[in-house]
């Protein structure tokens, strides 16, 4: 089987661009990954998110490992047979899913111990078992079990959770073992601290993983910080390895972070956002329950090739919203993949001709515009 591998073909300032090597297929990069919680993107076929142009699918540890369980979709074959999804897949470690949904937890060295969200039943959540868990779903890229702090906090309180995170990391790497073909990234901590996101990048280093993601973003501390950090946090990174931003993002956050050399991210928004009535164009958010949309017979964006776009106006999506047919959920979500799939792309053809400035400053100048009305 061939092995997991990074080619980097070319970069503009921070931000690169490249390929994910994996026997289940190539990742272009910089890759934006839909979310397929639990063994699906929601109101999407997965021939549909392939079609919006996505390269790999995330997965979750926790949600699957609850229901309908790890071990149940191992004796049906994977988790890609079970969700007819053939291309690559990333798993997280359930780390941040058992902070913010389980329910009377218990953090010791050991690991997390929680009572499932669903059914109140107990559950132990460890380095060890987020691994055998992701091992058992066949994912191709493998998160390793971190502590995701609540935010705010002290900088001690930072400082030891990112400390707990490098040890359950190593114990992440000794739990995954020799898998050719399957990679393992290592989770920076650190905060806003400098100092303690160069520390834990070192942790990680020295224990060698195939990928690095950036955690502990996105939790609310809003875009300036968020920038703040990823203006240093990549650098402290190898060149040679992928840089994976989890959890990010709107649009801008994803520009913003790929201008600061992130090769990689994730986010329900755009499935989330398609089922309840908003959509993301080039010109920025569309509202679609609102009234002035009910007589509209423009597409949601007239340069868009989804069958949202192709074949519906907006009066016609504004209807089927209003009378909640699933429809409106299916047709906004691929809309709105396909706009992401089509930024990233945009974004890999501007670094590789060396204008990603150009493209940045279009980006903004066009979602300045806002969206126009009707003539």
């Amino acid at each position: 089987m061939s092995r997991f591998s990074f080619t980097l073909n070319a970069t503009d300032g921070a931000a690169r661009t490249g390929v994910i090597s994996t026997p289940r297929g190539e990742i272009r990069t910089p890759a934006f990954m839909p979310v397929g919680t639990a063994a699906t993107v929601k109101a999407m076929m997965p021939e549909s998110v392939a079609a919006t142009g996505a390269d790999i699918l995330l997965g979750n540890t926790y949600h699957l490992m609850l229901r309908p369980t790890a071990e149940r979709i191992a004796r049906l074959g994977g988790l890609h047979k079970f969700m007819n999804w053939q291309k690559p897949i990333l798993t997280d470690s359930g780390g941040f899913q058992v902070m913010s949904l389980a329910s009377l937890r218990k953090l010791t060295e050991e690991g997390v111990r929680f009572s499932s969200h669903i059914d109140g039943s107990k559950h132990m959540l460890s380095p060890e078992r987020s691994m055998e868990i992701q091992k058992l779903l066949g994912s191709d890229i493998v998160m390793c079990f971190d502590e995701c702090p609540a935010l705010p906090a002290t900088e001690e309180e930072v400082a030891k959770s990112m400390r707990l995170s490098m040890r359950w990391a190593q114990r992440s790497k000794d739990a995954f073992g020799d898998r050719p073909g399957h990679a393992l990234f290592g989770i920076m901590q650190g905060g806003v601290t400098p100092d303690l996101r160069e520390e834990s990048a070192k942790a990680l280093i020295e224990i060698g993983f195939d990928g690095y993601a950036v955690g502990g973003l996105a939790v609310g501390e809003g875009q300036e910080a968020m920038f703040g950090v990823l203006d240093y946090a990549p650098g402290f990174l190898p060149q040679d390895k992928p840089r994976y931003l989890m959890g990010v993002g709107k649009p801008d956050d994803i520009v913003g972070a790929v201008e600061r050399g992130i090769d990689m991210m994730d986010c329900v928004l755009p499935s989330r956002s398609g089922r309840t009535g908003q959509a993301w164009t080039r010109r920025g958010q569309v509202n679609i329950k609102n009234a002035r949309h009910a007589d509209d017979p423009r597409p949601l964006d007239e340069h868009c090739t989804c069958p949202a776009c192709r074949n519906y106006s907006r009066a016609y999506l504004h209807h089927v919203f209003r009378a909640q047919e699933m429809i409106s959920g299916m047709l906004l979500t691929w809309h709105n993949l396909h706009y992401y799939q089509e930024l990233m792309q945009g974004l890999r053809d501007a670094i590789a001709a060396g204008q990603l400035s150009k493209f940045v400053a279009e980006f903004h100048a066009m979602r300045a515009m806002g969206d126009i009305e009707p003539v």
